[in-house]
């Protein structure tokens, strides 16, 4: 990952999601350069994106960051989601859906557990849980802060295992009172 002069780190993207990376005329690489300190170099014919720090102090922070951003454009993300991320309180995680299904039928089928009829349970996942959700190939990728990605990779996993949605979301809901309890009672106190 790093040598003497600089950080840096490389990934590949699928080539259709190369000019979201970019932005119209370089907008939203350049975004992202000047908000993390970093140098991206992209190959467009293989996806291979090159990230490099241009920190004096050698920050990886910066790098690590560029690449999360990428990667959840990469994954389905707008830009304007995935740039969430650089707010300190705010993760990226992804779950690639081949690890819990045998045929890329069981991968379809749960996808369209997740996303519902015309995205209905998608939508209601991501007010519950107040996480952004993308489904995009045979990923979820999620953006939100610590407890509420938790939170939708919980009931992600059930949707996955074949629970109804209105167990999940009943979960859900349960979730969000307890939240909201242990809030009340932080105030009283």
């Amino acid at each position: 990952m790093d040598n003497k002069d600089h950080l840096s780190l490389t990934l590949h993207i699928q080539e259709e999601r190369i000019p979201i990376v970019i932005g119209n005329k370089g907008k939203t690489k350049n975004e992202i350069c000047k908000k993390c300190n970093v140098k991206i170099e992209i190959e467009s014919k293989t996806g291979e994106i090159t990230i490099s720090s241009t920190s004096k102090d050698f920050d990886e922070y910066g790098v690590l960051k560029a690449r999360d951003i990428i990667s959840a454009i990469s994954s389905g993300f707008s830009p304007e989601r995935a740039f969430r991320i650089l707010n300190e309180e705010t993760l990226f995680q992804i779950l690639d859906l081949r690890n819990f299904t045998t045929t890329t039928n069981s991968t379809n089928r749960v996808k369209g557990r997740i996303i519902g009829e015309k995205g209905k349970a998608r939508k209601n996942l991501e007010e519950l849980t107040n996480t952004f959700i993308s489904i995009y190939g045979h990923t979820v990728g999620l953006i939100g802060d610590y407890e509420e990605t938790k939170l939708a990779i919980d009931a992600i996993m059930l949707l996955i295992k074949g629970r109804s949605h209105k167990s999940v979301y009943e979960m859900l809901y349960q979730a969000k009172r307890r939240a909201k309890i242990e809030k009340l009672q932080l105030w009283e106190n």
